[in-house]
């Protein structure tokens, strides 16, 4: 009987410690039929489970209206099936500026929807809705600030960034001084974890980390409709984060990996680095996967996979321009799906902003060491890889992927690249055309159909060019065309050209070829 009546009294502790744990956000004030503001409310709860050393702040279901909620060490937010949050699209509510970065620029800003600094075992969860009441911010952001430059919120945004370092580039949106707050931003935090919540209508970009540590997102539904800057997940400048089975469409990029833009970013120095990004679906945006194009802080260590893209306008892009410097390096690109892409499905762009070349120095970026494998394909372009005459994309490979579309696949002012077994289809041009590249394995390329007065494969100014077990389709009319008069050394071998007119033809430029059997 005593043995009874302990485990009785242990078990009712235990539940009233775990019933502690909870802090209902409607015992502290808040309503839940949206009548009233609920933003002291949630604070107080959060300060109560500060205070017991952490606990869940539980939102049940019901409409509730609140301002920015700023998170502490070892708090959940806990949002109930039910329960939908529409934050305040009262500018005002946003005050005071908080220490935030803005498109990799460190600056004071409006306070983010979701804020936290330098806190420890942090999270949002739950099966309910937050909405971020966007359209005012975007409305504000493409109209009245372009025209004007002393509202209050822009005054006092000049007062406390007099001192920045801004972009290279003059004019645009920081000098404009009216910069939307993000979504969710967790600042030099540790342990983030953010699951299953559904979140849409984003002021600006939706989840967006920066220096954290550790980061998990897991499970969450992205719904931003056609609207500007309205990224879906940007973990910026963090390292070991997590994103799995995410369903994203948005009005910007879907996922995006950064790491602070010009003098900022290098002057910061913090890599992005040990990402993971699996089983995600991406429907509306600009990109599925994109990196940069603010990635003067580095990005290292990166692998994406089973994903499917659905409608983006490109698949994956890695984007940079003169001026950012930093190194994006170790990419691994496997498992993917891409239909009904607008523009090009594989993209790597140093020249995203257009620019005189310059001597090297920390302002050149570099792409290195990046590899797509295991891709099905279809869109408008099957990939682009532009790099710069001084400092050329190096050491990307392509393995066991078919791609369908208008056009192929361009390489310029890159080394080191190689294609392995890989079917590309167009409607017009080469499945391959190759400009200003040194080093290039062409092995298994293939098409299923032949393109009228174009070759398979053109090489213009490629020098060591190994080209080996390609298959054109019946009816193609030349395999290989040689362009430039820095085309030498390339080389044939296993070619199955049975059912080609002209092998190999080459324009008066071409002072040098190297042809095997």
């Amino acid at each position: 009987m005593k043995y009874f009546l302990f485990a009785f009294f242990l078990l009712l502790n235990v539940s009233a410690a775990h019933a502690q744990d909870y802090y209902n956000v409607l015992k502290y004030g808040a309503k839940n039929d949206s009548t009233k503001l609920a933003t002291a409310a949630i604070a107080k709860a959060i300060d109560a489970a500060a205070k017991a050393g952490g606990g869940t702040v539980y939102f049940p279901a019901g409409r509730y209206r609140t301002g920015p909620i700023h998170l502490k060490s070892n708090i959940t937010i806990e949002i109930g099936a039910g329960a939908i949050l529409y934050f305040s699209d009262n500018f005002d509510d946003y005050l005071p500026m908080v220490p935030s970065r803005y498109e990799g620029i460190d600056v004071t800003s409006f306070s983010p929807l979701f804020y936290a600094y330098k806190a420890e075992n942090i999270t949002i969860k739950g099966r309910g809705i937050i909405d971020g009441q966007g359209k005012k911010w975007w409305d504000y952001a493409e109209g009245q600030s372009r025209k004007s430059q002393d509202s209050k919120w822009q005054q006092e945004f000049k007062r406390l960034n007099a001192n920045i370092l801004k972009p290279d580039e003059a004019g645009g949106v920081i000098d404009r001084a009216f910069l939307r707050p993000p979504f969710i931003q967790p600042m030099f935090c540790k342990n983030v974890h953010i699951e299953g919540i559904t979140i849409r209508n984003s002021p600006f970009w939706t989840v967006n980390p920066e220096f954290c540590e550790n980061v998990t997102i897991a499970g969450v539904t992205i719904n931003n409709p056609k609207s500007p800057n309205t990224d879906g997940i940007n973990p910026e400048s963090c390292r070991y984060v997590h994103i799995s089975n995410c369903h994203i469409s948005v009005g910007d990029d879907c996922i995006t990996i950064k790491s602070g833009k010009d003098q900022a970013g290098r002057k910061m120095n913090v890599p992005a680095e040990n990402y993971t990004i699996t089983n995600c679906t991406m429907l509306a945006g600009h990109g599925g996967v994109v990196i940069g194009s603010e990635m003067s802080g580095g990005v290292k260590k990166i692998v994406i996979s089973n994903c499917v893209f659905d409608g983006t306008d490109r698949g994956i892009r890695i984007k940079t321009a003169r001026g950012r410097g930093g190194v994006v390096e170790d990419i691994r690109v496997d498992n993917i799906v891409m239909k009904n892409i607008r523009e090009q499905m594989i993209v790597l762009d140093m020249q995203y902003a257009k620019s005189t070349p310059e001597p090297v120095s920390e302002r050149t970026p570099r792409f290195r060491n990046i590899h797509f494998s295991n891709i099905t394909a279809e869109g408008s372009q099957a990939g682009l890889l532009n790099g710069l005459s001084e400092m050329p994309i190096e050491n990307v490979t392509f393995s066991n992927c078919n791609f369908d579309a208008k056009q192929g696949f361009t390489v310029r002012e890159a080394r080191n690249i190689a294609f392995h077994n890989v079917e590309v289809n167009t409607a017009i041009g080469p499945s391959v055309r190759v400009e200003n590249v040194q080093q290039i394995w062409l092995d298994g390329i293939r098409s299923a159909r032949p393109v009228a007065a174009a070759s398979l494969l053109e090489l213009n100014n490629t020098v060591d060019a190994f080209v080996y077990n390609c298959f054109p389709a019946a009816g193609t009319e030349t395999f290989l065309m040689l362009k430039g008069a820095n085309t030498r050394s390339i080389g044939l071998q296993n070619n199955n050209l049975k059912y080609v007119k002209t092998p190999v033809s080459q324009d008066a430029d071409v002072k040098e070829r190297v042809v095997g059997p």
